[in-house]
């Protein structure tokens, strides 16, 4: 069976494209956030410079959490009792203060290396 040129150009785009959406996403480095009435476990998380950050954010508190980085554009609000994930872009070496925005005095750090 002979494929035209456009088929041939059809098939290896995608194939190159799945390639593409493999290798994006085994590029991302993967951390777990618990927050959990003003608490933040870890407080602290370190990172490659580079790779894209994937934080799973579990709320167990009992009222409702807000992970907020003034610095790193995001927030997300969690209902007690659930996750969610927030996708950073790959970063610079730096601190990037995150917080709990319904609980003030819960701050952290993403240190990236």
């Amino acid at each position: 069976m002979k494929l035209s040129s456009k088929a041939a150009l059809a098939a290896l785009t995608a194939l190159l494209t799945v390639a593409a959406t493999v290798a994006h996403a085994d590029d991302a480095v993967t951390v777990k956030l618990d927050m959990a009435d003003g608490n933040l476990t870890p407080a602290r998380i370190e990172v490659p410079a580079g790779k894209r950050i994937r934080i799973e954010v579990r709320n167990t508190g009992k009222g409702a959490a807000e992970f907020e980085s003034v610095e790193l554009r995001k927030e997300k609000v969690l209902a007690p009792g659930a996750d969610s994930v927030v996708v950073i872009a790959p970063q610079t070496p730096g601190e990037y203060k995150f917080f709990d925005d319904f609980h003030q005095s819960a701050r952290g750090v993403i240190v990236v290396k």
